[in-house]
């Protein structure tokens, strides 16, 4: 039986997006090592630490073969300059996918959970993205991983993030402002502070943005 997914997954577009602030304030934003400071995404990602955490714990639990799941939060629009930008606060780790060493299927089974959990837990979120690993491969967009996030994950505002578990690397991959989406591109994100402003991400292909004007 072919339980993988035939459904695309809801966008929400009938939400609107709300104005807000951009949390600059409390955050500390990354960016890759090597970065071509003339691409700019479209929208800016914001990345709790709590759900840092969890991506990163999720990440781990298996790594002899790909995991992943989904990006839940809020997207705004920024007071001052108008600009998108989402704020990503919740992770829910896929259940019952099919996966090896080199794939990740979201069966359909995996997909009624995830909406299930967002209509219960989560009705004020909307769906931001999803994740994956690339146990010793790298940080890439496969084809197959380009197919499904224009596919399933279509909108501007959503996002993809590959994590390398054994080198400590990850990136998150979108749509650039002129609708471009390139799978050897990936951009950095906001680190968005609990309580202390105490940085928690080590992701090593990463450095704050301090260290990039400094050079």
């Amino acid at each position: 039986m072919d339980r993988t997914s035939r459904i695309r997954i809801g966008t929400h577009d009938d939400m609107k997006f709300r104005h807000h602030r951009a949390p600059y304030y409390r955050a500390l934003q990354w960016k890759p090592v090597e970065m071509d400071e003339l691409i700019k995404p479209a929208v800016q990602v914001f990345l709790t630490q709590q759900a840092f955490i969890r991506i990163c714990a999720h990440a781990g639990s298996d790594l002899h073969n790909e995991v992943g799941g989904w990006l839940a939060g809020k997207a705004y629009l920024d007071n001052q300059t108008g600009k998108p930008f989402i704020v990503i606060n919740t992770v829910l780790p896929a259940e019952f996918t099919e996966h090896g060493s080199a794939f990740l299927t979201f069966t359909q089974d995996s997909q009624v959970r995830m909406h299930a959990t967002l209509t219960d837990d989560y009705p004020d979120l909307r769906l931001l993205g999803w994740f994956h690993t690339h146990p010793k491969m790298g940080v890439f967009f496969s084809e197959w991983d380009r197919w499904l996030h224009e596919n399933f994950f279509p909108e501007p505002w959503q996002v993809g993030l590959v994590i390398e578990p054994y080198s400590a690397a990850a990136g998150f991959f979108q749509k650039q402002v002129n609708g471009k989406l390139d799978t050897r591109c990936y951009f950095g994100f906001n680190e968005l502070y609990h309580r202390r402003r105490r940085s928690i991400v080590h992701w090593r292909n990463l450095v704050p943005v301090e260290n990039i004007q400094e050079e």
